[in-house]
């Protein structure tokens, strides 16, 4: 696959969704696509159905991330309807030892990685600083800082480059992925990140997912022409996708693996899709967008989508549906148990685990807060504690 380094002469906005890259249309049908179809030309019917699966999985932890957080048991959630495909589709790309640095919405990825229940709500609860071991997953704690986590990718594959040189043996074709909205595109992270990418071809792939908002703000606020023009600025060459097409989000992300590994650089990609639900919790989108354009995008689901083309493949039949249904009902028990058997620790203990060594500054504030928290509880500090 050949890509541009130059915009198309053809004045596109952002939020232009005609121009992008697709294999499969709203209804479902399978379309071709001479950038796309070489990275794809193995999918099979079971592939097909496990995308679709881990769609639907995906799309019931975040429903239930967003009851949970409703009923007062988790701070906060980001939810991710609507997202799911180009999450799912790219993660299914990876191979387990590429390092994946997510934001916070990145609940499919997680779910792809092979993340436990409790590592969908703990952090979301207050109760670890992060819920899972990132090294076994392969894939690094959430970051809440927009745009933080891209140059943290980059440092890592500029890691891997330097192993391969210092290290013989080390295997050299591992990949860095990061994953970022719209909005992070703005944050000087982002911009420094590419330019560090572009000067030292890190192994690394950038994924924009332009979802149309950066909490209230529309993109277009932010970007007169599609995103992914941005990258070949850099010296990056990037691909356009359709966000809501989990096939075309693996094909995506499977040329640009293919370039990291034979040491050709950093690539970027710009999936168009849409936030269905608030950007946290704690918004409320309707004060800043309509109804018809939710219903727009309501049309363009990703499920649904993957769901025609299996149907039109005689592969959606009741004995797949109703297993896929028992283990989204077994995979959201399984979250809420988690959250909910959870134990709360003592305020102190937020303090727990910040470094691998102790230390006098760690020390000093320990005792500040503990002095704190005793103005508050009757029982001193021992009931703090």
């Amino acid at each position: 696959m050949t890509m541009a380094h130059t915009l198309t002469p053809t004045p596109r906005t952002a939020t232009d969704v005609d121009d992008v890259a697709r294999v499969i249309d709203e209804d479902g049908e399978r379309l071709s696509d001479a950038r796309l179809d070489p990275w794809i030309a193995d999918v099979d019917v079971p592939l097909l159905q496990r995308l679709y699966r881990d769609m639907v999985l995906v799309r019931r932890i975040d429903a239930e991330g967003v009851a949970l957080q409703r009923q007062g048991q988790l701070g906060l959630w980001a939810p991710c309807r609507g997202q799911e495909a180009v999450q799912v589709g790219t993660a299914h790309a990876l191979r387990f030892d590429d390092f994946v640095f997510p934001s916070y919405r990145e609940h499919g990825v997680l779910h792809v990685r092979g993340a436990a229940p409790e590592a969908f709500v703990l952090s979301w609860r207050g109760e670890a600083h992060s819920s899972f071991d990132p090294y076994s997953l392969h894939t690094a704690t959430p970051q809440i800082i927009i745009g933080a986590q891209t140059l943290h990718a980059v440092g890592y594959a500029m890691g891997i480059q330097r192993d391969a040189a210092l290290r013989p043996g080390v295997r050299a074709d591992q990949v860095a992925v990061t994953y970022f909205g719209d909005g992070a595109t703005s944050q000087g992270d982002v911009n420094e990140a590419m330019v560090f990418a572009s000067s030292f071809q890190a192994p690394v792939v950038f994924v924009c997912s332009n979802n149309q908002w950066a909490i209230s703000e529309p993109v277009t606020v932010q970007s007169a022409f599609p995103i992914a023009g941005r990258a070949p600025g850099f010296g990056i060459p990037s691909i356009r996708i359709d966000g809501n097409d989990a096939l075309a989000s693996l094909a995506a992300m499977r040329w640009a693996l293919d370039r990291a590994r034979r040491g050709e650089g950093p690539s970027f990609i710009e999936a168009v899709t849409y936030r269905m639900g608030p950007h946290t919790t704690s918004d409320d989108p309707t004060r800043y967008r309509d109804d018809a354009d939710v219903e727009r995008w309501l049309r363009r689901d990703p499920i649904t989508r993957m769901e025609n083309l299996l149907r039109a493949r005689d592969a959606f039949d009741g004995d797949f549906t109703e297993g896929v249904a028992a283990e989204a009902d077994r995979l959201a028990s399984a979250v809420r148990a988690a959250c909910l058997g959870s134990v709360s620790r003592g305020p102190l203990e937020v303090l727990d685990d910040v470094y691998a060594e102790p230390h006098a500054g760690l020390d000093e504030q320990r005792a500040h807060f503990a002095t704190y928290l005793d103005g508050f509880a009757d029982g001193g500090t021992e009931a703090a504690r």
